[in-house]
């Protein structure tokens, strides 16, 4: 049955190496029952019911891209999106998390269509690659920014905006040692290195006093409190426009770079150079998050940590499927996430933060009008809580810059009507 379902043989695999490789992603990515949840509630939304619809969200979408798809790629909500959910969209726009959930739904839907009908590959193509790697630098600022403010290590200042918190605190310190564990284990290729952080620092924490042990095991949480709770009217909102192309659009950068990455790495490109089943892939991606938004959970998108399963020996959706099944037992495992406090779950962000900062060595520095608009898109994201305000001025910024420059052979009719679109945002609707 497992012959017929994934084709182990002709993809060069075993089911022994496919269970080892699924045990293997799913340590490095476990950490999001735990983080994801601790940035939601900040919206009110209520811990358990997230952290259900954490692991029921990652189960659905990691299944279909490996049963449909036959790809080892797992899913689950994705980091940078959940905290522009949380801080931007509820916290500093003050939509309802009702109306965000609405929001990443219809996000969902439209990237479901442009798989159905193929615009995907015309998007994906007119977008330049310094945005791009702009745009994920970006959202890594923002999550490190997220992460010294949860440990306390920025704080506000009336006078310079923001400013160094007190850092000889007892949480200070074990987020700073969280930090460097990770980064070291990372280094030396232990699997499930940010987990491993998350969990020593709450040992260290409830050794010291500072958290209550509650258990190890329980009936999962009640997931009616954010269950089918999406408010969709509430999204069709013009001022939400701008939201929900956030979310598509790094969705669909995020879905596509993990795809194209984890294939390249596991050879299952074909002799073109292309991904066979890529629709199928994108619209698993898709299904995915629509399915978390009714759950209650912000966009559920490809983890690139599916790399290591992949490195591991991983070849087909059975690798997939052993994730499903892991993020399906950790459902029992409440207690030990609802103890988790933040200063924990931080030096994962700053970890996250390090990885999606890399980028920035690939854009050509000696080109200004390529530098430039990164840079602004980058700096832009942390600096005003905004993902969707980040994009916009990277948009604008490189429209405009190139056609000043005279370049506009290097200008892209969609990238200069996207352009139009931010510009028109901000001259209407944030006045």
């Amino acid at each position: 049955m497992l012959e017929k379902l994934f084709q182990l043989q002709a993809h060069g695999t075993t089911v022994k190496r496919e269970v080892i490789a699924g045990i293997t992603t799913f340590l490095t990515m476990a950490y999001i029952v735990v983080v994801n949840p601790s940035i939601l509630s900040n919206t009110g939304m209520d811990f358990g019911a997230v952290f259900v619809a954490t692991c029921i969200a990652a189960v659905i979408g990691t299944l279909i891209m490996g049963l449909w798809a036959n790809y080892p790629i797992a899913l689950a909500p994705g980091m940078g999106l959940n905290a522009f959910f949380s801080f931007t969209v509820v916290g500093s726009m003050g939509y309802s998390w009702q109306v965000a959930l609405g929001a990443v739904f219809l996000s969902g839907l439209i990237f479901f269509l442009l798989s159905i009908f193929k615009v995907r590959e015309w998007i994906i193509n007119s977008i330049p690659l310094s945005l791009r790697f702009g745009i994920s630098a970006g959202i890594g600022f923002f999550l490190a920014f997220i992460a010294f403010k949860n440990a306390g290590i920025v704080v506000d200042n009336p006078a310079t905006l923001v400013s160094m918190g007190e850092i000889k605190t007892a949480e200070a310190i074990l987020f700073f040692a969280g930090f460097v564990g990770i980064c070291a284990m990372a280094y030396r290729n232990v699997t499930g290195a940010v987990m491993i952080g998350i969990l020593v620092v709450t040992v260290v924490a409830m050794l010291l006093g500072m958290v209550e042990f509650d258990g190890l095991v329980s009936a999962p949480p009640s997931l009616a409190p954010t269950l089918m709770q999406l408010d969709i009217a509430g999204a069709l909102n013009v001022g939400m426009i701008s939201v929900i192309f956030a979310f598509l659009f790094v969705d669909l950068f995020d879905t596509s770079g993990t795809l194209i990455g984890a294939a390249q790495r596991g050879g299952l490109l074909d002799k073109d150079g292309k991904l066979p089943r890529l629709g199928r892939a994108l619209m698993s991606d898709s299904v995915a998050t629509m399915s978390g938004a009714a759950l209650g959970t912000s966009t559920t998108t490809s983890y690139v940590e599916s790399t290591a399963g992949i490195a591991a020996g991983g070849r087909t959706g059975l690798t997939a499927v052993v994730v499903a099944l892991l993020f399906l037992a950790c459902l029992l495992f409440s207690p030990i996430a609802a103890i988790i406090p933040p200063y924990a779950t931080a030096p994962a962000l700053l970890y996250v933060a390090v990885l999606m900062t890399g980028g920035l060595k690939l854009i050509d520095w000696d080109d200004v009008t390529d530098a430039a608009p990164a840079v602004v898109t980058a700096l832009m994201m942390p600096l005003t809580f905004s993902i969707a305000d980040g994009i916009a001025a990277g948009f604008i910024t490189h429209a405009a810059l190139k056609a000043l420059s005279g370049r506009w052979s290097h200008l892209n009719p969609s990238v200069v009507l996207i352009a139009i679109v931010f510009v028109l945002k901000f001259i209407f609707l944030d006045a």
